[in-house]
């Protein structure tokens, strides 16, 4: 009663925070975990859930999307396909003990992401746009870390495109959408053939997580945006400690 509970709780809240700011993998990762799903397998199948919302997001603003200056469009969604299936392809090559004891790491690393992300995309707006082989680069590793573990991959995504001389905001946030929207893709096809994905657990919680998305979307211009980027870091260092206190 308590998973028929909690995990639909939690995904619809995920769905809702993903839809308003980010943030929502931070709720759905402890919570299948808390309902004894393996790591890893918790990881894969809280990706899986929140995979609609990225699609949705990605066709909504499909008509803002652009490419930063130096990449074409289609060599960047290339790359985000090859990024994410490396960094899934990664994921599955981790034991569950190895991946339960980096969770806490990576939940504090994406939450200082989070934190700080206004600073980064300003900090690395600054000098000159860097070459095409770095570009590519850049492209791979955030992409890598999204196929590998989702949480804060917006704040990296968007503080890449300014870094690669992207201005426009709605153009970064319609291309954030359509590069999570593929690179979670190809992970998700990668999880399922590892056999990662526990699918009644991840249908449950996706048709949870599109309603939370909804949901969010409507209600987020009611809502002052540094009181949502406060609950989102709280909520994150919480979930960290937990992570932590759990190993002792």
């Amino acid at each position: 009663m308590l998973e028929i509970a909690l995990l639909p709780a939690a995904a619809f809240l995920a769905g809702a925070l993903n839809a308003v700011a980010g943030g929502g993998s931070f709720l759905t990762l402890p919570a299948l975990v808390f309902a004894g799903v393996p790591p890893v397998a918790a990881n894969a199948t809280g990706t899986v859930a929140l995979l609609p919302g990225y699609i949705a997001s990605a066709w909504a603003q499909r008509e803002d999307t652009a490419a930063p200056p130096g990449l074409t469009l289609g060599r960047l969604m290339a790359l985000s396909l090859i990024g994410g299936a490396g960094g899934a392809a990664l994921l599955l090559a981790t034991p569950d003990a190895t991946f339960r004891s980096i969770v806490p790491w990576l939940l504090l690393a994406a939450t200082a992401l989070f934190a700080c992300g206004p600073w980064l995309r300003q900090r690395w707006a600054r000098g000159d746009a860097p070459s095409p082989i770095k570009a590519t680069l850049g492209v791979l590793a955030v992409s890598a870390y999204g196929g590998y573990f989702n949480g804060g991959l917006g704040i990296l995504l968007l503080a890449l495109f300014r870094l690669l001389g992207q201005s426009h905001l709605n153009a970064m946030n319609g291309l954030k959408n359509c590069v999570s929207a593929l690179l979670t893709s190809m992970a998700v096809l990668i999880y399922a053939a590892g056999g990662a994905v526990q699918w009644p657990y991840a249908l449950a919680m996706a048709l949870a997580a599109t309603v939370g998305g909804y949901v969010g979307g409507r209600v987020a211009r009611l809502l002052p945006a540094a009181v949502l980027r406060w609950c989102i870091v709280t909520t994150g260092l919480v979930m960290a400690g937990l992570f932590f206190a759990a190993q002792h």
